[in-house]
């Protein structure tokens, strides 16, 4: 795998059992047993997808078996009874299918397979040749890369490239895909984008960014209020006036001033 960001050719299965139009309800429920996958690619002339016939597109077919549908179905579900009389793959595939190209990164993929909530996508080029299927397994394989791998890409691609002169080094450490980066910076303003690019490299969790800046001295930095009057205790007010203040209401005037 590339330490860039990796894509769907980088993980996808080249080896693709598919299915021709005419493929009949058995043989499609016997391939996918034999080759233990959810869903399988229909292909047309010149190995072009077409569409997808998935374990869901099947199980129409026992849902309403035997049964009368009522009116509610006859109105609302004519795909699925459609699908219920239908015996060949062209009649049961989902169609046009939801298909990436190999030069999709993994996270792309990843949120069409979420949004569409499918488990399992046909990879084709540009003119929808199969070129290869990524599944959900397949996406998490960059969750394998080695802590080491990790951290090396961390530190070239963030660290050098957002704080070139630290005002002490910046510490990398990855233990199971969790990053943690320590040191002083001079800039704390980049811990935020520091965070977001780390969490971009493949294989990262979580990060941990405990960054900080230059070490603040009070007796020599007079803009940074002192600590005995920045914070006060609770009712620790000394005078009518502070007490008045704290309180927001006035106090009666004294007698005889």
């Amino acid at each position: 795998m590339h330490d860039t960001a990796h894509l769907v050719s980088d993980v996808m299965t080249r080896t693709v059992v598919a299915l021709g139009r005419g493929a009949t309800f058995k043989d499609i429920v016997r391939t996918m047993h034999q080759w233990k996958v959810s869903a399988l690619p229909v292909l047309e002339s010149g190995n072009r997808v077409v569409g997808v016939v998935s374990e869901a597109d099947l199980l129409a077919k026992e849902e309403f078996r035997g049964d009368v549908p009522d009116l509610y179905t006859r109105l609302w579900r004519l795909a699925e009874l459609a699908k219920a009389g239908a015996v060949t793959a062209e009649e049961l595939m989902t169609g046009p299918a939801i298909t990436v190209a190999p030069d999709t990164s993994l996270a792309r993929a990843a949120r069409i397979m979420a949004r569409t909530k499918v488990k399992r996508l046909p990879v084709v080029d540009e003119d929808g040749v199969l070129k290869g299927i990524v599944s959900r397994s397949d996406l998490l394989k960059v969750f394998l890369r080695n802590d080491e791998d990790i951290a090396e890409e961390v530190r070239r691609e963030v660290v050098d490239l957002l704080f070139p002169a630290p005002l002490e080094p910046v510490r990398v450490e990855v233990h199971d895909g969790v990053v943690k980066l320590t040191g002083r910076i001079r800039d704390t303003g980049l811990v935020p984008l520091a965070a977001r690019l780390a969490h971009a490299v493949e294989g990262v969790v979580d990060v941990d960014c405990a960054l900080t800046g230059r070490p603040r001295h009070p007796d020599l930095d007079p803009d940074l209020p002192d600590e005995e009057t920045a914070v006060r205790p609770s009712g620790a007010a000394d005078s009518d006036g502070a007490r008045a203040a704290e309180t927001g209401r006035a106090l009666p005037a004294s007698r005889g001033s």
